[in-house]
């Protein structure tokens, strides 16, 4: 598969996991600001590995992952549905801190101005 037509199956997946996530009504995903930062599919789009981040810090992100897979049989088939996929990949979530990283970084730079 020609690596444009992966890198738009990822933005798509990554847009449906965003919807789908909105609407679990799962305490460990609901009511918690979680993000999905990026999604990286397989050359053969039968996985999908897709990364979660937590404005509230990687503990958040980690608890939000399990109830992900959990409920990764019901998000699979959302995504299957809503985008008419051939093949619908494997998921696989992982807890990330980039968001977390990234606020860090701006208070250092506001601290730096600051001076």
């Amino acid at each position: 598969m020609a690596g444009y037509r992966i890198d738009r199956v990822s933005e798509d997946i990554k847009r449906e996991i965003t919807a789908v996530i909105r609407e679990l009504k799962d305490p460990r995903v609901m009511d918690k600001l979680i993000t999905v930062v990026r999604v990286e599919v397989s050359s053969d789009a039968s996985y999908a590995k897709v990364y979660i981040s937590a404005l509230e810090g990687i503990e958040t992100a980690k608890t939000a992952v399990k109830g992900l897979k959990s409920a990764t049989g019901l998000i699979r088939h959302e995504v299957g549905k809503r985008l008419h996929l051939r093949k619908t990949p494997e998921l696989s979530f992982v807890a990330d801190d980039s968001i977390e990283h990234g606020i860090n970084i701006a208070r250092i730079m506001d601290d730096l101005r600051e001076d």
